[in-house]
């Protein structure tokens, strides 16, 4: 039986989510990719719990995590009642609905009151759990009129299913408009989670990171380090043991050029001025940029401890952060 880590407090840090009293810890872990059914049980709950050990308290999922849908919760489910279950009020367990789960019309993409309802059910007995901490729309459905997915959201928290409610991919306009729906039917919307990294500032671009400052609304950002491109293991181009090797379209679409790589060196340049990773630098960019928590996602132990380092060390000061800016401006 597992023992936690007696420690696990000392060094970690939260953040409150604007307008609420819900903290979370600075850096919190997703299950998107790496928990399902390509992994490792073992490794997977190695990693799980030195998270916790470490001051993580927050483990984020999806119904649609795998790349067997479901995997992924059933993974977490296991770890939680084999060896989590007498810290769960220590937990923030977060999970979400919106894209595709099962066959027919009501499995498909979507924020119906049907799709919702049934889907969170299902997370939850995957889990193992009464109710899910946070549990968010996953992604705008331009086909549900945004009153049947807020209310549905807020009889979902009031059957007791979910404490909080969050929404994710949405961009800012329609996170506004959403935002007032949810004050219709008194839903505890307090998180937005998007993707937000050095190299991709969509929500910066979409109005979303604008609009959850005036509206109080945590951000959580997923993909911090690119898919692996902010590290130093990517400053002369993909690396055999990565992804994306060899996929030149694939590298192509999402932006990895010779200007990219060029961008990715200096960044790691700086980085090492500071005695850290790219890695680690990428995690304090957007600690700096206001974000409530950060999201990583990692295949290894040593993945996970050297994010965490992050945490260590001085902030970013203003004069780097233009630095930064420039690089990416620059080339």
């Amino acid at each position: 039986m597992f023992t936690a880590n007696e420690s696990r407090y000392e060094n970690a840090a939260f953040n409150y989510l604007p307008d609420s009293g819900l903290a979370l810890p600075r850096i919190s872990l997703g299950l998107w990719q790496n928990f399902g059914t390509d992994a490792d049980y073992d490794e997977i709950r190695d990693i799980i719990l030195t998270a916790f050990d470490s001051g993580i308290t927050h483990f984020d999922l999806a119904n649609n995590y795998g790349p067997a849908p479901g995997s992924a919760e059933i993974n977490f489910g296991k770890i939680l009642k084999n060896d989590l279950l007498p810290y769960r009020d220590e937990l923030i367990i977060s999970t979400k609905a919106g894209y595709e789960m099962w066959a027919g019309p009501y499995g498909g993409k979507g924020g119906s009151r049907k799709y919702l309802t049934a889907s969170l059910d299902q997370s939850l007995k995957r889990l193992g759990l009464d109710y899910a901490d946070l549990f968010y729309h996953h992604c705008m459905t331009p086909e549900t009129p945004l009153y049947e997915t807020a209310m549905c959201l807020g009889d979902i928290v009031r059957q007791g299913k979910a404490l909080y409610i969050g929404i994710s991919n949405y961009d800012g306009k329609t996170m506004h408009r959403m935002s007032h729906r949810c004050e219709d039917y008194n839903v505890p919307f307090v998180i937005n989670q998007n993707r937000y990294n050095i190299l991709d500032r969509g929500i910066e671009e979409n109005g979303l990171k604008e609009q959850s400052e005036k509206k109080k609304k945590g951000i959580i950002a997923f993909s911090p380090l690119a898919q692996g491109r902010l590290s130093d293991k990517y400053r002369n181009g993909a690396p055999e043991c990565s992804r994306l090797y060899g996929k030149e379209e694939y590298s192509k679409n999402i932006g990895l050029d010779s200007r990219q790589i060029n961008i990715i060196a200096s960044l790691s340049d700086l980085a090492h001025e500071r005695g850290e990773t790219l890695s680690q630098l990428a995690i304090k960019w957007l600690l700096k940029n206001g974000v409530t928590s950060v999201l990583i996602g990692v295949r290894t132990k040593a993945q996970l401890l050297e994010n965490l380092k992050a945490l260590e060390g001085s902030d970013i000061s203003d004069e780097e952060m233009k630095r930064i800016d420039e690089i990416c401006k620059n080339g």
